[in-house]
């Protein structure tokens, strides 16, 4: 069989297919999941991106070796709070990692890892930066949060595939990290709105987090923060 004839075979047997569709307790692995039209569902799962800032830059005008241990020190610290917080990472993408969270306290899990990865990027990661290499470049990022409803489907070919995440959280907190990155933390309303005083609050009782309407997305409600929580 061609590959146009597997694409065209592929393309018909997926519009064609009834979706088996099942709710999660934990979040799945590819292996999870059939290559089908198969589905774990979440009545809701927060999601967060933690994206390095000004990756493009980085590696056009840094050496290499600068470059990659940029990346890999600021995946490693996203990554390990975002496990530290009880999410699961689904994937890395070039110079940012998603991961996913469930359960009761899910985004304000979601939002203590956010603000602990602000600190670590600038009092761990950087100040190591500082002791090896010279010069003045400082390590940015930016990190989305969104919540809905989504559901994990297997997708790609046999032998090489992973999950992709259908829903609104999946994207919009990708999007999010778009955003000035002079504001590290940015979450929707939707996540806000469920936030504890301890999320909220700074060591004085002040808001932490700033209002704004997000023009390229029907100016719906976000909030942006640059606080950060101590961890040792």
């Amino acid at each position: 069989m061609s590959v146009a004839d597997d694409i065209k075979k592929n393309s018909s047997e997926t519009f064609g297919t009834k979706w088996t569709v099942r709710d999660g307790q934990v979040v799945p692995s590819a292996n999870d999941l059939k290559l089908k039209n198969d589905a774990v569902r979440f009545e809701t799962a927060t999601v967060l991106y933690a994206d390095l800032d000004q990756s493009t830059d980085l590696v056009e005008t840094k050496k290499w070796e600068f470059a990659g241990e940029v990346y890999k020190t600021f995946l490693y610290a996203a990554s390990r709070l975002i496990r530290h917080h009880g999410g699961t990472i689904v994937s890395y993408d070039g110079d940012r990692v998603m991961g996913v969270f469930i359960g009761d306290r899910q985004r304000n899990e979601a939002v203590s890892c956010a603000l602990k990865i602000n600190y670590a990027v600038k009092n761990y990661v950087q100040a190591e930066k500082e002791k090896r290499w010279t010069g003045d470049f400082k390590i940015r990022h930016v990190i989305g949060i969104d919540t809905s409803e989504i559901r994990a489907a297997r997708t790609g070919v046999r032998g090489d595939n992973d999950l992709v995440w259908i829903g609104t959280a999946a994207n919009l907190a990708a999007k999010l990290t778009s955003l000035s990155a002079d504001q590290p933390t940015w979450i929707t309303k939707r996540v806000y709105d469920y936030l504890d005083g301890s999320q909220k609050l700074g060591s004085k009782g002040e808001n932490i987090w700033k209002s704004w309407k997000w023009n390229q997305h029907n100016d719906e409600e976000i909030y942006s923060s640059t606080y950060w929580r101590q961890f040792s």
